[in-house]
């Protein structure tokens, strides 16, 4: 299954994304505001997840809430 951001476009390795929105994560005092772009995401086994890195940190985000930049 192919992995799709928020409007439908197709991810892959490598690709950077905006937030759509303000999220929480968990085990961080910081919360990644909307707009931001993570670079260099990675897909998992999951067609609803990709795996990132935000500072020094390896974090999971759900597809619904990212949008190919």
């Amino acid at each position: 299954m192919d992995t799709k951001d928020s409007n439908g476009n197709v991810l892959e390795d490598g690709d950077n994304v905006h937030v759509t929105k303000d999220l929480k994560i968990k085990g961080m005092s910081k919360t990644l505001k909307r707009g931001n772009v993570i670079k260099n995401i990675r897909l998992t086994g999951s067609p609803q997840e990709v795996e990132c890195r935000v500072g020094k940190a390896q974090i999971v985000l759900k597809t619904q809430f990212l949008k190919k930049a």
